[in-house]
C-alpha cells in the first residue's frame, strides 16, 4: 500500500519516522560515496549538507552564512560538527556530542578566519591518524579558496559538493516519509491560501495565510520567499509576491513550500479568482496545455528514463530553461529538468528508484494570463508515484 502520510507527532501505536535510523543511513551513504570517489575527507559548509550529516538545526539565512556551522567527514570516521551552538549540541544532540568543536560564528570570509578553521581541521584529521591526500570542499569563500591550498599544500582539493550529491540523490524510506510530511504541511498552506483568495485581496495577504497555516503546523521555514502572483504578472511570470490587489477572473499562481525536519515541500497550483466566476475558453485552453504537459511528464517518469526524456515530454512548456528539480534537504538540488541548454542529452541523469523531484511546466499568453502547475514525484521500481495529490482548479479542467 502506498504511504499517504502519517501524523506529525511521535506515538507508541505505530511506526512513524525513525530519525535515529535516518541519521545513521545518511552518514553511511555519505561514507560510501567518499570511498567510491577515493576522497579521504570532505569539508562541508552548506547548511543543508551539515544538516544531512549531523541533524544540526540552526537559523537559516537567505544568503550563504560562512561559519555558522560546518562539518568534517573523514572517510572512515563519524562526522565532526564545527559550530557556534556548542552548548546547544552538548545539551540536546547525544549522537554528535562527542564529535563537536566549538567555533565562533562567521570569519570565513576573511583570511584569518579561514586559516584558523583550516588549521583546526588539519589538526583534527592528524589526531585521528589521517594524513589526507584528497579532500573535497562543498563551497568556498574567496578567502577560503586562497588559504586552503596553503594549509593543505600536499593535498589535492576536489569538488565535495559533487560527492555528497551522489549520497543525497537516492532517498531512504525515512527520508521519503519526511518529504511526505513536508508536502502535507505545504498542502495545508495551499488550502489556506485558496480559501482566503477572493477579489480585493492582495497577493501578500494570500501568501500570509499560506505562511500562517504552514508555521502553525511546525514548518521550520519556507522553501524560498514563495510566490503568489496574479493577473498580468502571470505572463511574463513574476517570481515573487507583491501588494497587487487581485481582481475577479484573474489567474492566481501559488507556488509555496514548507520545511519538515530539514526536508522541503514545494508544489504549485493556479487558481481562478472569484468563486462564482467562470473562466474564458482561452483560460481553459492555457490551463489544459500546462496540465497535459505535467501529465505527459508523469508518464515519462520511470527507472531507466532520463531527465532529458522527461523534459522533452513537456513539449514547449519550459519556463526560463528549467522544468523541475530534485527536493530533499536542499530546496533545489539534482536531478534537474529543463531545456537542452540546461540538460544536454549527453549529460542527462538516469532516473533511479528513490529519487524525489518536482516537475513544473508553464503555459501563458499575453492578454490572457499564465499558468504554472507543479507536482512532486517519487521514482518507484516500476514507474512513479505522485506525492502531491492536491486537487486542481476544477473550472479550468476540460
Amino acid at each position: 500500500m502506498q504511504e499517504t502520510g502519517l501524523g506529525l507527532l511521535g506515538v507508541d501505536w505505530e511506526e512513524r519516522i525513525d530519525f535515529a535510523k535516518m541519521r545513521t543511513e545518511r552518514v553511511e551513504k555519505a561514507k560510501q560515496v567518499l570511498k567510491a570517489a577515493e576522497v579521504d575527507a570532505v569539508f562541508f559548509f552548506r547548511l543543508e549538507n551539515v544538516r544531512y550529516l549531523t541533524s544540526l538545526r540552526t537559523h537559516q539565512w537567505p544568503v550563504m552564512a560562512w561559519g555558522t556551522a560546518s562539518t568534517v567527514l573523514p572517510r572512515d570516521h563519524e562526522p565532526i560538527l564545527v559550530c557556534q551552538d556548542y552548548n546547544h549540541v552538548q545539551a540536546r544532540m547525544p549522537w554528535i556530542r562527542e564529535n563537536t568543536i566549538e567555533f565562533p560564528p562567521g570569519g570565513l570570509e576573511f583570511e584569518y578566519g579561514a586559516r584558523r578553521w583550516a588549521d583546526q581541521a588539519k589538526k583534527k584529521l592528524l589526531d585521528l591518524g589521517i594524513n589526507p591526500k584528497r579532500i573535497g570542499v562543498d563551497a568556498y569563500s574567496p578567502a577560503m579558496a586562497k588559504v586552503f591550498p596553503q594549509v593543505f599544500s600536499e593535498v589535492e582539493l576536489v569538488d565535495g559538493e559533487a560527492v555528497i550529491l551522489q549520497a543525497r540523490a537516492i532517498k531512504t524510506p525515512e527520508e521519503v516519509k519526511c518529504l511526505r510530511q513536508a508536502y502535507a504541511i505545504t498542502a495545508a498552506g495551499m488550502e489556506a491560501g485558496r480559501e482566503f483568495l477572493r477579489p480585493g485581496r492582495k497577493e501578500c495577504e494570500v501568501l500570509a495565510e499560506c505562511f500562517r497555516a504552514m508555521f502553525y503546523l511546525g514548518s521550520e521555514w519556507t522553501q524560498c520567499a514563495n510566490i503568489v502572483c496574479s493577473g498580468p504578472y502571470t505572463v511574463p511570470y513574476r517570481r515573487f509576491t507583491s501588494d497587487r490587489v487581485i481582481l475577479p477572473g484573474d489567474f492566481v499562481i501559488i507556488d509555496i513550500g514548507s520545511i519538515f525536519n530539514g526536508y522541503y515541500g514545494d508544489f504549485t497550483r493556479t487558481w481562478l479568482c472569484g468563486k462564482d466566476g467562470q473562466p474564458t475558453k482561452d483560460q481553459i485552453q492555457i490551463h489544459m496545455e500546462c496540465y497535459n504537459a505535467l501529465r505527459a511528464c508523469e508518464k515519462a517518469i520511470k527507472p531507466g528514463a532520463t531527465t532529458w526524456e522527461v523534459s522533452r515530454a513537456s513539449g514547449e512548456h519550459i519556463l526560463g530553461g528549467r522544468l523541475g528539480h530534485g527536493i530533499g534537504v536542499g530546496a533545489m538540488e539534482p536531478p534537474y529538468f529543463g531545456s537542452e541548454v540546461l540538460i544536454p542529452k549527453e549529460k542527462a541523469v538516469v532516473l533511479q528508484p528513490g529519487m524525489v523531484f518536482s516537475v513544473e511546466p508553464y503555459a501563458g499568453k499575453p492578454g490572457i494570463g499564465g499558468v504554472r502547475l507543479e507536482d512532486n514525484f517519487l521514482v518507484t521500481e516500476d514507474g512513479c508515484e505522485v506525492i502531491s495529490k492536491f486537487y486542481f482548479e476544477e473550472r479550468l479542467l476540460q
